[in-house]
């Protein structure tokens, strides 16, 4: 019986799957530069001059794909990409000149670009016994080229929106152009169409095989870019390129959704429900009087869509329909004071309620070691730490900051294993405790966006050296609390897709810019202008991710 494949098809399930990786690609110094259309002539030829050995290697595994396929129509449909391909490499030199470029004559192939087609040959020559395993193999050859045609159709649409199209001016428009072309796109999808029909009678463990044939083709086309030599000045990675003596690096970041992938609130309601007796019983002397687990979980729903009702009425008391024109940060803030007024009293509804009352603390600080954060939060606070030694400072409206130091400090999930060290502080409210066990009481440090602007002056102000120039900041969040320390910050990182906060930037005239596009910017006034990248706090312009491995990718490179 074969394996299940959904409806939207085994290609476009893998590129989703794997996007992450591909877009690491996408913050290389190389194409960072060249869709800036500053990267230096000679450093593009000599990637471009690679796709001869690219196509070549393709021709081949299609003339294999074909050969291993038991299907009439399947076979004239690899023999038409099959030929494709040919007519690219004939047409190979006339292309380059109708871009405005010439290439050597001698081109030999470089290793990341043998990785990539020994790979692919590799999977295409596996031998094959029955006719029936011949057609997998055919499957696994179209996956192995997916990555490479997918994320060239991506990225070039990707770079095109950033174009203007009346300005001829840029270097490498055409190429572009003929990437993000509806030819090309075209090829993509027949490769992808034909990848989702052959792997409809594979078996699961035949499915499993093919998805890490596109995965390692996945990493191998980030390779070959991050193997792309630029020796020009560039504005990423930044820890390559920043002066962290001149401007010790300061990152805050947010907590719940942010490093996590569910609200605290949630999972410490969770906690008292489990850990809850299951009828009321009369304590004993030394006991706190908890309800039961079932009165608990009817009043955290209740709290949760009160919460849920009024923070959606406060928005649209706040959220009209003229927006102002230019960033106005004043008014912000005192909209930001509605928000604030409003948390603090949801906050006295769950104290009132006792739903955090006789939580054990060593339950919380499990709970914490257990909980798996957001794939390549913790990856990126060990670099910082070790490569730029740089402050880390977690700003939280969380009600137990013991919690965050649990989930930052255990090996669960890859914590950090260095809190004990005091390297990384935390900055929330905290649960009240007798004896280890809560009182149902809050204290309350950090209710409102002032709040958190407040205490990260204060972290600024308290780490000042008067031997050393201002450091640079970055604040990492993705909620409206956030709001003004994302602003306040010198590079401001929104994660996530939180409505409120967009709703709320753009009635005030903050610029929600991808930070693909806004580094691709930064780097264009970087070679035009000259000097150092200017990283300046409130612009009104906050950047924009997916996920974590962009900040990686950004900071780090791959």
């Amino acid at each position: 019986m074969g394996g299940v494949v959904d409806e939207e098809g085994m290609a476009r399930k893998l590129w989703i799957k794997y996007q992450k990786d591909s877009v690491v690609a996408m913050y290389t110094p190389f194409l960072v530069c060249l869709a800036s259309g500053e990267l230096e002539i000679d450093v593009f030829l000599n990637c471009i001059s690679q796709d001869v050995h690219f196509v070549k290697a393709f021709s081949q595994a299609y003339e294999r794909a074909e050969d291993c396929a038991d299907d009439d129509e399947d076979k004239a449909a690899i023999r038409k990409m099959r030929k494709l391909m040919e007519e690219a490499l004939r047409m190979r030199d006339d292309a380059v000149q109708e871009w405005g470029f010439e290439l050597p004559k001698e081109i030999p192939c470089n290793s990341a670009t043998s990785k990539y087609t020994d790979f692919l040959l590799s999977t295409a020559s596996e031998k094959a016994a029955t006719p029936f395993e011949k057609t997998k193999l055919a499957a696994y050859t179209l996956a192995a080229m997916a990555p490479y045609l997918r994320f060239y159709a991506f990225i070039s649409k990707e770079i095109q929106t950033l174009l203007d199209p009346n300005d001829g001016s840029h270097k490498y428009k055409k190429w572009i152009d003929s990437y993000s072309s509806q030819s090309f796109q075209s090829s993509a999808r027949q490769n992808e169409d034909l990848l989702d029909k052959l792997s409809i009678s594979l078996t699961g463990e035949e499915l499993e095989i093919l998805e890490k044939v596109y995965h390692q083709a996945t990493k191998l086309e980030v390779e070959f870019f991050y193997a792309q030599s630029v020796v020009q000045q560039t504005i990423l990675p930044f820890a390559r390129v920043h002066d962290n003596v001149k401007h010790p690096l300061t990152v805050f970041c947010d907590f719940d959704m942010t490093c996590t992938p569910i609200d605290s609130s949630a999972l410490l309601a969770e906690i008292a429900i489990i850990t809850a007796p299951k009828m009321d019983v009369n304590p004993s002397d030394t006991q706190l009087v908890r309800m039961s687990s079932t009165d608990l979980k009817n009043t955290w729903g209740v709290l949760s869509t009160q919460y849920t009702a009024e923070l959606e009425k406060c928005m649209d008391g706040i959220v009209v329909s003229e927006k102002v024109e230019k960033f106005n940060y004043e008014g912000l803030c005192k909209a930001l004071e509605l928000l604030s007024d409003f948390e603090k009293k949801a906050n006295s509804r769950v104290v009132q309620s006792a739903v955090l009352k006789g939580l054990n603390l060593e339950d919380i600080k499990r709970a914490g070691q257990r909980l798996i954060l957001q794939d390549g939060c913790t990856g990126f606070f060990k670099k910082i730490l070790h490569n730029l030694r740089a402050d880390i400072n977690v700003l939280s409206y969380c009600w137990c900051g013991q919690f965050i130091r649990s989930a930052f400090s255990s090996d669960c999930g890859g914590g950090l294993l260095v809190l004990e060290l005091d390297v990384v502080g935390v900055y929330s409210n905290e649960l009240a405790f007798e004896e280890s066990i809560s009182t149902g009481e809050i204290i309350k440090k950090m209710e409102s966006p002032m709040e958190k602007l407040q205490a990260y002056k204060d972290i600024l102000k308290e780490g000042c050296n008067d031997d050393r120039e201002e450091p640079l900041t970055v604040y990492i969040g993705g909620s409206v609390g956030d709001l003004l320390c994302l602003l306040e910050a010198d590079i401001g990182i929104v994660i996530g897709s939180s409505r409120n906060l967009r709703r709320l930037g753009d009635q005030f005239g903050v610029s929600f810019v991808p930070l693909f596009s806004g580094l691709v910017k930064k780097q264009r006034e970087l070679l035009v202008e000259g000097g150092s990248p200017n990283w300046k706090g409130l612009s009104g312009i906050l950047y924009t991710v997916s996920s974590w491995s962009e900040i990686n990718a950004f900071f780090f490179g791959s």
